[in-house]
């Protein structure tokens, strides 16, 4: 069975949010026009509370972009973005919510963060997604959504090391590349991994 996951398409990722994929409003169309094609769609949602080690204005002297270790583990430093039961971390008011089976919530931890749709940045916290796609015999999922260099392809690289067949969409996916070419980075290591890329059309 197939199961397409939308990854973070919220308010504070498009055009004029907190933390804007450039043009990320151009796969919400994409996404709606391939939701009617699958019986198991499962979103994510960044839903970080205010005092998120990740934001840098909850670090003294700290500005967007730059590096520090939290918790162990290298972080970059994000403006304030989709804290919980604000109006930037609700979905994009274009995007077809009724199409959802599921919503798994991520990054509400204040001290890891959380791109991956499966598991927190240290690999240690489990969303619940994984169990969902497994209570309903998934071997395959479809990944689209934002943003294309952190939370889409960590959550593909995740999928793909616990077994599942791994396709995104690219037309259905953008980069915020914080450095250029991420985007294509980010693209290359899910293939590097064993994933394939697909264009919407398929559907």
């Amino acid at each position: 069975m197939d199961a397409l996951l939308v990854v973070d398409v919220q308010n504070d990722f498009l055009p004029g949010g907190a933390l804007a994929v450039p043009r990320g409003d151009r796969v919400i169309p994409v996404i709606n026009r391939i939701m009617p094609h699958f019986s198991l769609v499962i979103a994510t949602q960044d839903w970080h509370p205010a005092d998120h080690g990740s934001f840098a204005s909850n670090h003294s002297g700290r500005s967007p972009g730059e590096v520090i270790q939290l918790e162990g583990l290298q972080q970059i430093l994000w403006p304030d973005h989709c804290v919980q039961n604000t109006p930037g971390a609700s979905f994009a008011s274009g995007l077809d919510v009724a199409g959802f089976h599921g919503v798994v919530r991520k990054g509400s931890d204040p001290r890891v963060d959380s791109y991956s749709g499966f598991f927190d940045n240290g690999g240690t916290r489990a969303t619940g997604l994984e169990r969902i796609l497994r209570d309903r015999a998934v071997t395959r999922v479809i990944v689209c959504g934002l943003a294309q260099d952190y939370c889409v392809k960590f959550t593909a690289l995740d999928a793909l090391r616990l077994g599942f067949e791994t396709v995104v969409v690219e037309d259905g996916t953008l980069p915020v590349e914080v450095s250029p070419g991420d985007g294509d980075r980010a693209l290359q290591e899910v293939l590097d991994a064993g994933g394939t890329l697909v264009e919407h059309g398929v559907w």
